[in-house]
């Protein structure tokens, strides 16, 4: 017998001691590998005398899939989140109740001589039977379809801004200057100017004359930048983009009317007609805001005014909604919760020595949404806000973000979990705070080096004893 051989075997011999002393958790479980034109799938020999199968991607396949692992018995199943190709199996299977688990393909994917779909699903399966695998969170249904809208209306605003690079190109190719007269050139003077252009208007006060009376620009300034080379190539170029952006707009309108249709669907903690609080701040103005009512449908949902929260708009609590649901319970606590956001500081540690405390990579929709929150906060006169401003000086922007993130995302999941409104401190309360505990480390320093930390007198004293 060969080397080679002798190690293979030993290997073999080691991983069947291995497995015999791990207690089988799901005896009936089943391990799915996605591809796009097929998917294999692995049960334990015990139930089937063919125990791995391939089925194609077709949806009577898949039904096949399903009426297989019903007929012998699967309760749990576990695939990998591979693409978008595994939504359709996954709902098919929950839908004839079976458990299934997403999982990570991080978790599996770093394992020697497992090359193969027939490998994958086998080694799959092995694992979930052990029960050493984890399922991603994944929200309650009515949840996952809003998160499909959202994600798609951002889609679409998305096209849209593309489309306005292009009219600004446009512009821009025929000496066109107003994206530097008009904050805005798909505004109410932009937008009235550039049709003007389309129509075939080339008279520069004219087109001034089209400015809105809230415009900073004067009619002489905008005439001044309107003062161009109309070339053909360019204008229909403009006209293509025009045409795209209004386009777009008309696609958001519907989104959102399919997005209110369905929150209005949802059923919430009270659906009969609740009294929304007024709202503690103004509500800001958002070109890419929504035209219905989103705080009275969020208030219904939740029972709960989120949008109270500092630097949260609707925008971003509908965005995190839609992407956690509204129920806590799937995470233990507010660090659980933090965690699963990607917001919590790392813990790179050997040998007893903390190798890096930063935050794992994420592409998580929600940490998103809650890092735009504590950055707009940059300039606002609340606790948060200072907070983030002392992070900020000390640590740098990135840093400060990723914090006040993290302390924004515990405030919602206590708000979420225990349904008490939100209360406001205030800069000078966070400050004295900070002030407070800055002098008593001070004073355990000085004691600690055998000083007294004396404060000086303040200017009111010192002119009294005067």
């Amino acid at each position: 017998m060969s080397k080679k051989r002798k190690q293979r075997t030993k290997k073999a011999q080691q991983a069947q001691r291995v497995r015999a002393h791990l207690k089988q958790v799901n005896l009936f479980a089943a391990g799915i590998d996605i591809g796009s034109r097929s998917h294999f799938v692995a049960v334990p020999g015990e139930l089937d005398k063919e125990p791995v199968r391939e089925f194609a991607g077709f949806t009577g396949d898949l039904h096949q899939l399903a009426d297989w692992l019903v007929k012998i018995g699967i309760q749990t199943v576990a695939m990998e989140s591979t693409g978008v190709y595994w939504i359709p199996v996954y709902e098919i299977l929950e839908a004839r109740g079976l458990e299934v688990l997403l999982v990570d393909a991080r978790h599996v994917k770093n394992v020697p001589g497992r090359k193969t779909d027939v490998l994958d699903c086998q080694w799959l399966q092995q694992l979930h039977t052990y029960g050493l695998l984890r399922g991603a969170f994944r929200p309650q249904n009515d949840m996952v379809a809003l998160r499909a809208y959202l994600r798609q209306r951002e889609g679409l605003i998305a096209s849209a801004s593309d489309s306005i690079r292009h009219m600004q190109k446009a512009l821009r190719q025929m000496n066109l200057l107003l994206d530097n007269v008009v904050s805005d050139i798909t505004g109410l003077t932009g937008l009235a100017i550039i049709r003007a252009i389309l129509a075939g208007e080339r008279d520069a006060q004219q087109l001034a004359k089209l400015r809105d009376r809230r415009c900073r620009s004067d009619e002489r300034t905008i005439a001044g930048s309107l003062e161009g080379h109309y070339r053909e190539e360019h204008l229909f170029a403009l006209a293509q983009a025009v045409e795209r952006y209004d386009f777009y707009q008309q696609q958001v309108e519907a989104c959102e009317k399919a997005i209110e249709r369905h929150l209005r669907q949802i059923e919430g903690d009270d659906d009969n007609d609740p009294d929304v609080p007024p709202a503690s701040k103004p509500k800001g103005h958002s070109k890419n805001g929504f035209d219905f009512d989103v705080r009275s449908e969020l208030y219904r949902l939740t029972g709960v005014d989120l949008t109270e929260i500092n630097g949260m708009s609707e925008n971003n609590v509908l965005t995190i909604l839609s992407e956690t649901g509204t129920d806590m319970n799937a995470w233990p606590s507010e660090k659980h919760f933090a965690s699963w956001l990607s917001l919590s500081p790392g813990n790179k540690v050997t040998g007893g020595k903390r190798l890096s405390g930063k935050t794992k990579a994420s592409a998580n929709r929600a940490a998103a949404a809650f890092r735009l929150a504590a950055y707009s906060l940059a300039n606002s006169k609340t606790a948060l806000g200072a907070f983030y401003r002392r992070l900020r000086n000390r640590l740098g922007a990135p840093k400060a973000i990723t914090a006040t993130a993290h302390k924004l995302a515990r405030i919602f999941y206590q708000m979420l979990k225990t349904k008490r409104p939100f209360v406001e401190a205030g800069q000078d309360y966070y400050e004295q705070q900070y002030r407070e505990r800055a002098t008593r480390n001070l004073k355990k320093r000085a004691a600690a080096l055998g000083f007294q930390l004396i404060p000086e007198p303040t200017n009111d004293l010192q002119q009294s004893m005067c």
